[in-house]
């Protein structure tokens, strides 16, 4: 049996389809599962057990043709569209699969995109990494798994030789964030050193939380720091997810969206929200105004000793 994934972007959102990518894999033991995924985020993927094949996907004319290419060269069984865009519905129907399975027209993000599936599951469950594998159910998985398989990550950089906390301030978008001076002011208060992880281009951001240790570094750096790491002080983005899939305890900070629905899965993290903050996925520039009702001192009370 030939299953293929699609999951192209990003980090927390791929991160989140693991479980379900393995449940299917376990299910059906002897099937080849190739995933398509964007190029940059392929080293999430690195030695899993669970996929056979990797393909990469860029968004560009001859990206978009060479996994075209690359799809047509196989036969495949079923695909799992898990974005549910236009984009990844059309990657599935371009494999000519005998069944292609995505979420509900109500719980997609562009609604055409379930006009290519054969079949539309409407999940019940609150959170992102429980749906998804109620669709992996639905598309005959048995044995559902709750397991998180990721590389070991390399060396990247320069860490401090004992503990440290490791954080990762920058977000898909502005609102989703924690103030600069507020991560300042936590560095000043640590017993040991506030770590604060970003890509290269980051540098200058990064730079200006005085008293804190810059870390630049990919995803593989990223992995390998948060598997050291004493704690880590995360936001609703992609890096405070990979903590929460390594199971490092710590505090993760919420504001405009649903922790309920993309909080830290796996209760190792504990999620600090103010109360009646109202749920909005708007993609904001600025910092929104829950984000700054976290004050660093909430945050330490709430770190684990």
């Amino acid at each position: 049996m030939r299953i293929l994934v699609v999951r192209l972007s990003s980090m927390g959102d791929i991160i989140h389809a693991l479980p379900a990518v393995a449940s299917l894999k376990h299910s059906f033991p002897h099937s080849y599962v190739s995933w398509v995924i964007r190029t940059r985020w392929m080293p999430l993927l690195e030695g899993n057990p669970f996929v056979d094949e990797v393909i990469p996907f860029e968004r560009t004319l001859g990206g978009v043709f060479e996994a075209r290419r690359k799809l047509r060269e196989q036969r495949f069984d079923l695909a799992i569209d898990f974005q549910g865009l236009i984009q990844s519905a059309l990657i599935a129907a371009a494999a000519r699969p005998d069944r292609i399975v995505g979420f509900h027209r109500s719980q997609v993000r562009e609604r055409a995109a379930t006009l290519f599936y054969s079949t539309c599951v409407e999940a019940r469950a609150p959170h992102v990494v429980d749906r998804n594998l109620e669709l992996a159910a639905a598309a005959g998985a048995s044995s559902l798994l709750h397991t998180f398989s990721l590389p070991d990550g390399s060396p990247e950089g320069i860490l401090p030789e004992g503990k440290f906390v490791l954080t990762s301030p920058l977000a898909g978008w502005g609102s989703k964030q924690w103030p600069v001076e507020f991560y300042q002011e936590l560095a000043s208060r640590l017993d040991v050193p506030l770590v604060v992880n970003g890509p290269p281009d980051a540098a200058e951001i990064l730079s200006k939380i005085r008293g804190a240790h810059v870390h630049l570094s990919g995803i593989a750096g990223l992995i390998h720091a948060t598997r050291r790491a004493q704690a880590v002080v995360g936001v609703d983005s992609g890096p405070l997810h990979l903590a929460a899939a390594l199971s490092k305890p710590g505090v993760a900070i919420f504001g405009p969206t649903d922790p309920s629905r993309n909080g830290p899965y796996g209760g190792t993290i504990r999620v600090l929200r103010s109360a009646g903050v109202a749920t909005t996925y708007k993609r904001q520039a600025d910092a929104h105004d829950s984000m700054r009702a976290i004050s660093p001192d909430d945050v330490l009370e709430a770190l684990p000793a």
